[in-house]
Order: structure tokens, then sequence, then C-alpha cells
């Protein structure tokens, strides 16, 4: 038998010859009979490796060690072991004692560095990278491990300094190009991010993480189906990469496919358990359909794991947010902010927020920082605009909607507000096309516009319909109808609430008052819930007394809300908000009262079967028309439209045309409209009209000083001075504005959206309106109340028709005089404005509404008969 020296010395000749069998066996014999043989133990651990099968390995280099303490390359192989199999806090330990006996190898260094990485010590990493480096100075691999420190410590920029090191050395590393698609990734450089991505695919085409990278950017980029093809790639090669799937739960999320979101994010849990991403972005689908509950419950579990998780700390923000907790939504930011000050979207969260309780300064501050972080946050740049919306500065809020768009044409409702922001400073350019393309995309089923805005676009009834419902099934993830919690207990008196955030100066509230006031409390009980700013106000004091009960629920969730009004047994809950500034319509998809009913606030559908009933008339919404409701209609005979006397006093003082700006002789047209109710059609019109009535001026509301430009550049294009273009100046009052009606000879109405308080305004002051009817509610308001005027001829139906009438009654006093005559006669013996009458025939409908539903019958149309009188 051959001798172990023999034995050893022709299993060494194999591993040199690369015949690792043959030397496999021959150490192996080797230690058979020598089980302490140091070099068969050292050169067969090295055989292991090279066939990958290190668990295999493991016990002959820990033996081979224990017996010489003396080898760093004994204690170096053992490092790359225990790393290999996934025991870095071993293979840290023998990397150190292999540098404590030789500290000038490159590869210790680097390896023990790699292993501070997995080990999350990206400082100490770092050191040992630059010591590898500094033995090396061109030693690739080391320059890319420490970019990859750098990377998760958010130094992108000198990462991407260590990348480009390493591949001026090896130009084909394919980890290099990883770490640099990354790093760009990280730093929102996206086109770059993808071109380092395909170069170390081009390279190494099975790199998975690679191709997750590249989904992610994609996604980041909302090219999601190139992003679901990279994820599908990576999951080809490596179908236990949870990263992959997290990326696909993430574009599902962000497509609201959530049971497709829900079925990845499950997937990459049951691979990684423990996945922070993964239980926060279940949560952010749960979030998304309105389950804040469960929500709540993944980032808590979330946070028991990682308490520090930024992003855990933003979804609860976003869930508090949209449960209008507006001091849990803070704190759960500030928190988030704590960990990660350049978390944009934490910043975001706090700027709407703050937005959502009106403290705009601060709105702003937080929209800003958001930006300055990440200056192509288009959701940063919507708040923005709608922050200048609301304090009226439309210029700025085109400006920044203009953005919105320019970066996310998809954002619920951007496209909408840039217009309706772009009619209230009167440009024009454009118009036309960029209304057809809105209207295409309502068609397509996006959410392009919100219900408000596109009432004053040139939208159909069943556009609006359509807008509507999207709105509220889809972007305010509203369920139709929840059911009623139990049968509605019969009381003496029918209980009537009405919910609004306009309970102060408003032109709700200025219509409505009298008719609160005039409501029968023999029979009703009534209850104001207000869920807006109170206002020191003779107005708001008025409104607070008018009710039986009147609740201020400003600053409260919905939830809240819910519960106050579930506890006052509402029988009716009237809605006097829709879609407009400040409305609750997750407070209505609780169904808080049996019946729900939608009055005055918002001339449209609510849409999505939210509410069972809107008030109207047979002239507003016509029997034809009923279609594009998803409410029954109400019909209440004359017209919908309230009226209040007391508040609508009209000043005796003495005016004067020159004070005003008028011409003392000259046909004075009025036009008293907010600017995003004009247009090209109607202005045009209105031109025609001044260019053929001689001397003739129109009469136009306050204005921005950019609507005001726009209008005489537009009026002087079409041959008209622009000094027949009178701007209206302040009144000290209400009454002295009615008054001044009394200067004016015939008010223009304006089509899609017409005049609705301001028409009553100048039928009550005494002033004629001519309207062109139009084909939505929107759009017939003015028809309505001239209707119950008995004053038809003021009513035209095409624009030729309109512009005619305009200038035959403009050329014959006469017959104008008469028409004056005719309504001064009639205001005040005229249905319109008899508030006792309009609230005996509301009355008759709710009662009829109550009647259906304690009878178990469903929602149908109501016709309320004119036989009542006050």
């Amino acid at each position: 038998m051959k001798n172990i020296a023999a034995i050893f010395n022709e299993a060494l000749a194999a591993l040199n010859g690369r015949d690792l069998r043959k030397a496999e066996e021959g150490f192996k014999r080797v230690i058979k009979f020598e089980p302490s043989h140091v070099p068969a133990l050292n050169l067969l651990t090295i055989v292991l490796m090279n066939t990958n099968r290190f668990a295999e390995a493991e016990p002959f280099i820990a033996r081979a060690v224990k017996l010489n303490q003396g080898s760093d390359v004994s204690f170096y192989n053992y490092g790359l072991i225990a790393k290999q199999l996934g025991k870095p806090a071993l293979a840290h330990e023998q990397f150190t004692r292999a540098l404590r006996l030789n500290p000038n190898v490159r590869e210790s260094w680097n390896n023990r560095g790699a292993v501070c990485n997995v080990l999350g010590q990206y400082d100490a990493a770092i050191s040992d990278f630059d010591r590898s480096i500094a033995l090396d100075p061109n030693y690739a691999d080391a320059h890319a491990n420490k970019g990859n420190s750098l990377l998760e410590i958010g130094r992108h920029a000198e990462a991407l300094a260590s990348y480009e090191r390493a591949l001026s050395v090896r130009p084909e590393m394919a980890e290099a190009w990883l770490g640099r698609g990354t790093a760009l990734a990280r730093g929102r450089h996206r086109d770059a991010a993808l071109a380092a991505y395909d170069r170390a695919l081009s390279i190494r085409a099975d790199l998975a993480e690679a191709w997750i990278g590249r989904g992610n950017v994609l996604y980041e980029l909302r090219r999601y189906a190139d992003a679901f093809a990279s994820y599908d790639r990576a999951l080809g090669i490596a179908p236990q990469a949870a990263a992959a799937w997290l990326g696909r739960g993430n574009a599902y999320t962000d497509l609201e496919r959530y049971d497709e979101a829900l079925a990845a994010y499950d997937k990459a849990l049951a691979i990684k358990p423990d996945s922070i991403e993964a239980m926060v972005g279940r949560g952010n689908v749960f979030v998304g359909l309105k389950r804040h509950d469960d929500a709540l419950a993944l980032y808590d579990a979330a946070l028991s794991i990682k308490a520090n998780s930024a992003e855990a700390w933003l979804g609860r923000g976003s869930v508090f947010l949209d449960l209008r907790r507006h001091d849990d939504a803070l704190a759960a930011y500030d928190k988030a902010l704590s960990i990660a000050p350049d978390l944009a979207e934490a910043w975001l969260g706090r700027g709407n927020a703050f937005a959502d309780i009106k403290r705009y300064g601060e709105a702003l501050e937080g929209y800003d920082k958001a930006l300055s972080i990440r200056s192509n946050l288009a959701e940063a740049w919507f708040g923005r605009g709608n922050i200048f919306a609301d304090l009226r500065r439309h210029d700025d809020a085109f400006a920044a909607f203009d953005r919105t768009f320019s970066l996310n044409r998809d954002l619920p409702g951007v496209e909408g507000a840039r217009l309706y922001s772009k009619l209230n400073c009167c440009d024009w350019t454009e118009i036309e096309a960029e209304t057809t393309r809105l209207i295409e995309s309502i068609r397509a089923g996006e959410g392009g516009c919100q219900p408000f805005a596109l009432l004053s676009i040139a939208a159909s009834a069943e556009d609006q319909r359509r807008s509507a419902d999207f709105w509220i099934k889809r972007m305010l993830g509203l369920a139709a109808r929840k059911p009623l919690d139990a049968v509605p207990v019969q009381a003496d008196k029918i209980r009537v609430g009405y919910l609004s955030a306009d309970f102060r100066t408003h032109p709700v509230s200025y219509l409505a008052a009298g008719l609160f006031e005039a409501q029968d409390r023999s029979r009703f009980e009534t209850h104001g819930f207000s869920i807006g700013p109170a206002e020191h106000s003779d107005l708001r004091a008025r409104l607070e007394r008018s009710f039986d009960r009147f609740t201020d629920l400003h600053g409260r969730s919905d939830d809240e809300i819910v519960g106050c009004i579930k506890a006052a047994k509402i029988d009716i809950l009237v809605d006097l908000m829709g879609h407009t500034l400040g409305a609750r319509l997750g407070v209505l998809a609780q169904r808080p009262a049996p019946v729900l009913a939608g009055y005055l606030g918002f001339a449209g559908t609510i849409g999505g079967g939210l509410l069972d009933y809107v008030i109207a008339d047979e002239s507003s919404i016509p029997a034809e028309d009923r279609k594009h409701f998803s409410e029954k209609v109400v019909w209440l005979p004359h017209c919908f439209m309230p009226h209040d006397a007391e508040g609508r006093a009209i000043s005796r003082v003495e005016l004067d045309r020159g004070e005003q700006g008028l011409p003392a002789e000259g046909f004075v047209f009025c036009g008293f409209n907010n600017a995003y109710k004009l247009n090209p059609a109607t202005f045009q019109s209105w031109m025609r009209i001044l260019k053929e009535v001689d001397g003739s001026v129109v009469w136009l509301s306050d204005l921005q000083d950019v609507a005001k430009f726009n209008l005489r550049r537009e009026a002087e294009a079409m041959g008209i001075d622009p000094q027949r273009l009178v701007f209206a100046t302040r009144v000290a009052s209400t009454a002295d504005h009615l008054a001044r009606h009394g200067l004016a000879d015939l008010f223009l109405d304006a089509l899609p959206y017409n005049a609705h308080t301001t028409a009553s305004d100048a039928l009550w002051a005494g002033l004629p309106l001519l309207t062109l009817a139009g084909e939505a509610f929107a759009g017939r308001v003015a028809a309505s109340l001239l209707h119950a005027l008995g004053l038809t001829e003021l009513i035209t139906h095409s624009r030729k028709e309109y512009e005619e009438r305009a200038i035959e009654l403009a050329r014959d006093r006469e017959r104008l005089r008469g028409i004056r005559k005719m309504l001064e006669q009639r205001r005040l013996t005229s249905p319109l404005f008899n508030t006792p009458l309009l609230a005996r025939n509301l009355e008759e409908a709710f009662e009829t509404m109550v009647r259906r539903v304690r009878a178990g019958l469903p929602p149908d149309h109501i016709e309320v008969s004119s036989a009542r009188s006050a």
C-alpha cells in the first residue's frame, strides 16, 4: 500500500491538473488515515469550494483552522465558505483572524467589507474597502463593493464615482453596471439608469437583479407593461426573487388592480416573511380600497419588525388623512420625516393635511419642500395648484396644474383642473382642442376631470354622468350604495338634516337662509350639520338660529360626522354640496340616514348611485334627461331655487352710471358671472351684439387682472374697443350690489354654465335676463327662473336666436320697458320668490320620500303638485 505522502502527492498533482474528482478522492484517503493532516484538509476544502459544495467543505476547514491557527489562507477560505453559506457573523470572524495574521491581502479586506455590507455595518465596510484599495488602487471588486455601501447610506454621487472607477478598470464588470444603474435610479436619473441596467444585461443576461432594477425604473416611468416584462424576466431566472414580486405588486397597486397586487405581495411575503416593503405595499392597497383598519394593521406589523420604517409611518399618515384625523396624520408624517428627512411623499402628505384644514401657508411649505427633493413630483405640483385655486390666484393655479399635466397627465382630475383654471384666466388659446381632448378622456373611462369643473365645459349631460360615476366609484373608492343599518323608527316629526360646508357668507346660504326658517316646525325637526369653517357674520348667526339644532362638525373625521348624524336619528339627509369645495362624499357613502337627497349646491348628478334623490324642477331636468342622473329626480313645481327676501334687501341709495364707469346714455348689457363661465362662444356672441348696438357696453364682474387683460385682448381682436368692457367695482354691501342692477338694461346669460345666484339676483332686482337654454342642468337654471316668472320670451334655444333677441331688445326700448314692468310686477306675485310656498312644496317631497322608505319601497321619481299654497 502506498504511504500517506505518496497519496497526498498524487492528489496534489491531480489538483494541479484540474482533475478535481481524483484530487478529492486522494485527499479524503489521506484524511481517513491521518485526520489531522492539515495540508490535506486545506486542499480538500479548495476542491469542494471549486465544485460549489460549501456545506461539505465547512467541517474540513473548521478542523484545519483548529489544528493550525497560523495560516491566514485557511481563515480566509473559512470566511469565504461561511459567506457562501449565509453565515455573515462567522465569515466576519474568520476574515478578521486572517487579517490579523496578514493585513496585506487585498481580498481579505474586500471580503470582510462585503460581509459588513450584509450585516448593515456600512461605515466599517467602507473602511475595509479603502484598506483594500490602498493595497491595490485598481482592484475593481473593492471599488464596486464600496459603491454598494455608499448606495445603502444614500451617498449616491459617491457610489456612482466608485462604480465608475471599477468600470474604468473592468469595463465588462456586470455587477458594477448593475450598481451604477441603481445609483442613477435612486438619484432619479431614470434614462441613464435604464442604459446602465441594459449594459449589465448585455454582459450577463441572467442577472436577475438587473432585470428587477430595470423593472423598478420602468414602473416609476409608468411604463407598466415594460415593467411587468422585466419583472417576468427576473422571475424566469430567479422564481424566488421577492423583489420582483414586490415590484409587480407596486405596479398593480398603481393601476388599481388590487386583487393582483395583493397576490403579488403575498408571493413576496411567502418568500421573505419579514419583508417590510411587501407589508407596506399590502397596506397601501387597503388604503386604496378604503379598508383603513386592515391598512393600519399591516403598517403596525411592519413597525413591530422595524420601528423606524419611514414608509410604514408614511402609510399611517395616509390612512389618518383619509379619515380626516389631521393631527394623527401630521404626527405620522413627522415621524416618517424624523427617520427619512428627504422622504418627499411625507412632505407631500403634510401639504395635503394642511390643505385639508385650510392652513394654506403651511400646506405650500410642505409642497415646496417635497419639490425641493423631487422637482418632478406631480402630486406636489397638483397640491400647489389646488391651493392657488382656493385662493383665487388662478394664473398661479394654471401654472401649477400645467406643470402637473406635463409630468403625469393620468393624475386624476388634473386635466380638468388645468382647463378650469385656464377658463378662470379667460385664456382661450387652444381651448377647443383641449376641451375635446378632455371629453374624449372622460368617454374613454379616464379620471380627467373633477365633476364640478366639467360643468363649465361644453360636456353633455351624459358626459357629466359618466364623469361623476367615475369619480365616485374609482377615484373616491366609494361603494355605490350601502344598505340601511336598520328599518327607520317612525317619529312624530320627520327629522331633516342639511349637510354643508357653506353655512357662511356663500351663495347657497345666501339663497336658502329664508327657506330654512320657513320650514314647518310642527311637522319637521330640522338639523344643520356644518362641516366647514365658522365665521363671525350676521348670516352665520342667523343660520345657526334657523334650525332646531345646529352642530358644528368642522374638522371632524368622516366617522365622527356619521356618528353624529345617526345619533340625531335623521330621516332625510340633504346634501347641499355635491362635488363642490369642502364636500364630504365619504360621509354620504356610509349612508348615515335612510334617505339621502342632493339639493341646490351642485347642478348635476353626484353619480355612482350615492344619493337617492336630486331635487330640481321640470325645466332644469326635463323627463328625457332623468336617465343622465344616478339619483331619482324630484320635480318641485315652478322652480327649485329658493329665495331669501330678508337677506336680499335692495338699497334705496341713488346711483349714478358715471360712478360705475358706465356711459350715461348707451345701452348697458350686464354679465355678472365668474370668469370660468365665460368662453369663446359666449364672448363672441356678446361682441357681435356690441357691434350691432351702437354705444353699448357690457358690464362684467370684477375679475382678476389676468382675466381682464385677456378679455380686452379678445375684444380688440374682434374689432371691439376694449373700453366697451366695463368691470364692476366693489360695493359696500349686498343691498348696494342689488341696487346697481338698476343701472343696466339687460342681463346676458352664459352657457354651458348659466348664471344661477347672479341670475336670481338680477331678476329680483328687476333686471330682465336673456338666457340660452343648454342641454345639461347647469345650463338650464336661468330658464327655470324665467319659466317660474312667465317670461319665456327671454329664453332662447340657439346662439343665433340669442344674439338676435339681444339686439332686438336693445333696439326696441319700448318692448324692453314692457318686459321690465312685467318683471317688476311678477317678482312680488309669482311663485319664484315665494319662499313659504317653496318650503311647503319641498316638505311634500320630503313626506313622499319618507313614506316610501318606511314602506320598504325603493326611491322613485317624485312630481310635487302645485296645489299647495303658502
